[in-house]
């Protein structure tokens, strides 16, 4: 995230927060302290540019014992802080809830990849987010291995049933499309069946979504793939949990996109401790 969209965002999370003023400042209480946030249970770490950049802005030291991606024990230590005491206090809660949301969804996330180990598949997230939290949810999923989505509707066009349905042509669309967007733009087309993967593929579009297909479906989809066009990506969505996701990759599909790495992840618990 560019440095100014980063500000922006973290100034709006304290403001959140801090209001017109955090009450305990009132004190002034500017004795210098240090600090650090304890891991509660396991989880692979993800938050530390946002955390890093939030205590620039408020003149705190911090120093993070792992990095974005990393494994971490219950009982570790993440990050230790030194600075003012109204600062820091002021500054808890914002810091716990970027670590453990962030933290949270690259752990999940970094389940689901290990599933797919020994595939030529990768992971991918959606655009299942929380509004407003798309850029902080993606970097989420990043930290935990996975491989982004588009990110809006502007960096790739999806066509989706609810565009199918007005679509005579879809050959004639995909001819007309590719001289209005960008070159650098893909076109993804969402399938539910063999049929509608084969019109997709003859229309030399650039990946094929095979949408909530079972496994058999798919199976004949990257045959099929293989024969006529390729260079075609596959993709395939739709009810994939972890029990089922390397069954999906083995159909020799190039990428699995996942939801619930983002809507359905759990925080992790963590905690700050003042020394």
């Amino acid at each position: 995230m560019h440095k100014i969209l980063l500000d922006d965002f973290l100034k709006e999370v304290l403001k959140e927060d801090i209001g017109r003023g955090d009450l305990y400042t009132r004190m002034q209480n500017n004795t210098q302290v240090e600090a650090y946030v304890l891991a509660k249970e396991d989880g692979v770490l993800s938050g530390r540019m946002y955390i890093e950049r939030l205590c620039e802005l408020l003149n705190l030291k911090c120093e993070f014992i792992f990095d974005d991606g990393m494994v971490f024990k219950r009982g570790e230590r993440i990050v230790s802080f030194e600075g003012n005491m109204s600062e820091l206090l002021s500054a808890e809660r914002t810091i716990l809830n970027l670590l453990e949301h962030s933290s949270g969804i690259a752990t999940l996330t970094h389940k689901y990849v290990q599933r797919l180990e020994g595939t030529n598949c990768v992971l991918l997230d959606t655009r299942k987010t929380r509004p407003l939290l798309r850029d902080f949810e993606k970097y989420s999923t990043r930290n935990g291995g996975a491989v982004n989505h588009r990110l809006g509707l502007d960096d790739c066009l999806m066509l989706k049933d609810t565009h199918l349905t007005r679509i005579l042509s879809l050959k004639k669309f995909i001819d007309d499309i590719r001289c209005k967007t960008p070159i650098v733009s893909k076109i993804e087309v969402e399938c539910e069946n063999v049929l509608q993967a084969k019109e997709a593929l003859e229309a030399e579009v650039d990946i094929v979504m095979c949408d909530n297909m079972d496994i058999q479906m798919i199976q004949e989809v990257v045959k099929m793939r293989n024969e006529i066009a390729p260079s075609v990506l596959l993709e395939a969505s739709g009810n994939i949990t972890l029990g089922n996701i390397k069954e999906y990759a083995k159909t020799g599909v190039d990428a699995v996109s996942v939801g619930a790495i983002t809507h359905q992840a759990v925080w992790v618990d963590l905690s700050m401790k003042i020394d």
